[in-house]
């Protein structure tokens, strides 16, 4: 590590005065009250004990505090995380055997952490902009709904045989008479306090009371014994030892680089939508350290994959928190939690869980947003849809991969089609600009074409550049093509052989290819190819202006 990056390390998570202790003791109370909560009902999701939830708002804490470049992030588990564990653990573990269960989960807890390191020691930070903002927004609205529809079992006390989203909604439907009022009862009263006490307090302990109250309930009703199904027995005191699997590894990796993708992509955003001016910017590739051995340590203490999340972020900020003391003061409280009040949580019905689920899981469904982003573009629009259509028809784990190869396509469209220009002559001045109607009086010159793409060109646009410049050939019939590549800043070979093909071609048509106005890196790719000897210094132009000033010299 340089000395700039070890200085970074050392002021980054630092207390920025004594009184900070306050505040971050405060933060990290208040923080505790939702966390622990909503990650206890994120392993339900992941189809894991609760006492998962605990153990992944304890370690990951922790290590993240210690090693993170945001002083607000909170890593514990997302809904996104959870659904996605969920999903590679019913792969794995179809019959659900809760010992082969924890152990996938601590293998594949364990990969996504190695992946995170891995990518960190590729400096592959970079990869987090892979997948575009739309893209991202249609997924999380998949995944949204495919956590609600989830829950709505429990919400009912029926069970059904879960299959893929249609079949399960249709499932739902058809069981709707079997539903258990009381089940129903204690879950409504749950929601109608959730999302009271957001509306009226926002980022509010409304978890910590809805749980509380559940427990209360459970207990003073005996609703367990009347057909609430509860969490059952959770065992009290540290997690014990959980080793991974390696003869899981081959199975659980294509989910791991799933799970590792999301886990940095809603890292590094949550920690950049937080962080404030007056604090370090946000390393990506320390993330990637801090996340990674954050899972790792986590997958042997029993955790499941995790990650920074923003609506637990957004407690931190919301209730003073500075540094990543606040983190560490959650941490102690589930730790307390795992050695006290473990017998109690037992009690908890699992309605009142999926009620918590349900809620914190609506943020992610934004109907605002599709509207925005199609005012905007449509193109963009339809990436969206896709990648929400991808989650609900083939799964939550191949619908991550449909958006990132939703985003490559969308990228690969865009730079497909590179803008090209026929430039005129502005009357009176040494203007060169595209030809234009809202511009009739420009010059353009008998014999001469001059043309200027913009952007890199390469093996996915270097046809399409081809085409184009053809077709303009044969509309202008000139003698001299004027290539202005001054909008160009690489040529890839793929790209480069075509232009020496083309320029061939167009000496045997008799027309006269000058290049001009070349970046130093196109430059030098010409000259490696040799196509500077062939031109000749006179036909390689130092810009546009300069090549009109020759083209009419010669002319007249």
């Amino acid at each position: 590590m340089n000395h700039s990056t070890a200085n970074h390390s050392t002021t980054a998570n630092a207390a920025p005065a004594g009184s900070g202790l306050r505040f971050d003791l405060i933060a990290g109370l208040i923080a505790a009250t939702v966390v622990i909560p909503k990650a206890m009902a994120y392993a339900t999701v992941a189809g894991l004990p609760v006492a998962v939830g605990l153990y992944t708002a304890f370690v990951p804490l922790i290590v993240y505090a210690l090693l993170g470049s945001s002083r607000a992030l909170s890593v514990t588990s997302t809904t996104t995380l959870a659904i996605l564990t969920g999903t590679q653990l019913a792969l794995v573990v179809p019959d659900g055997d809760p010992a082969r269960l924890l152990t996938a989960a601590a293998t594949l807890t364990a990969l996504v952490g190695l992946l995170l390191v891995a990518a960190a020691v590729l400096r592959l930070g970079f990869v987090a902009n892979f997948i575009s903002t739309p893209v991202l927004t249609g997924f999380k609205t998949g995944i949204g709904l495919v956590i609600v529809l989830d829950q709505l079992p429990k919400l009912l006390g029926i069970h059904i045989h879960k299959e893929n989203f249609f079949q399960d909604a249709l499932s739902i439907v058809q069981h709707l008479p079997e539903t258990s009022l009381l089940t129903l009862l204690v879950a409504g009263l749950t929601l109608l306090l959730l999302l009271g006490m957001e509306k009226l307090w926002p980022h509010s302990p409304a978890p910590l009371v809805a749980v509380g109250g559940g427990i209360a309930a459970s207990w003073l009703f005996g609703l367990q014994g009347q057909g609430v199904s509860t969490v059952g027995l959770i065992p009290q005191g540290l997690p014990a030892l959980v080793m991974p699997d390696l003869a899981l590894v081959q199975l659980l990796l294509p989910g791991a680089l799933g799970i590792a993708l999301m886990s940095f992509t809603e890292s590094i955003a949550a920690g950049r939508a937080f962080a404030r001016p007056d604090e370090p910017a946000i390393n990506a590739n320390r993330e990637l350290v801090a996340t990674g051995a954050a899972n790792l340590a986590g997958a042997v203490l029993g955790a499941m994959p995790g990650g920074g999340g923003t609506s637990q972020t957004a407690v931190v900020r919301a209730a003073g928190g500075r540094t990543q003391r606040a983190s560490l003061v959650t941490a102690g409280v589930a730790l307390a939690t795992m050695l006290l009040f473990a017998p109690l949580l037992g009690l908890l019905p699992n309605a009142v869980l999926a009620a918590v689920v349900i809620v914190y899981s609506l943020g992610l469904i934004q109907p605002a947003e599709f509207r925005a982003i199609r005012q905007i573009r449509t193109m963009e629009f339809r990436w969206a849809v896709v990648a929400c259509l991808g989650v609900l028809l083939f799964g939550t784990l191949q619908g991550i991969v449909i958006a990132i190869i939703v985003s490559l396509i969308g990228l690969a469209s865009q730079t497909a089609r590179p803008r090209v220009s026929v430039l005129a002559h502005k009357p009176g001045t040494d203007i060169l600009r595209p030809v234009s109607p809202d511009h009739p009086d420009d010059e353009q010159f008998p014999g001469l074409l001059m043309v200027r793409p913009e952007g890199r060109i390469f093996f996915i646009n270097a046809q399409t550049l081809a085409e184009a410049l053809q077709d303009l050939l044969k509309q202008y019939q000139p003698q001299v093509v004027v290539l202005d590549l001054s909008r160009v800043p690489d040529i890839e070979y793929s790209a480069l052989q075509m232009l020496i093909e083309g320029e061939r071609r167009m000496t045997a048509q008799g027309v006269t290819l000058w290049l001009a106005g070349l970046n130093p890196g196109v430059l030098d790719a010409v000259r490696h190819a040799g196509l500077d000897v062939r031109l000749g210094r006179e036909r390689l132009i130092f810009n546009a202006k300069t090549a009109l000033a020759h083209y009419l010299e010669r002319t007249s």
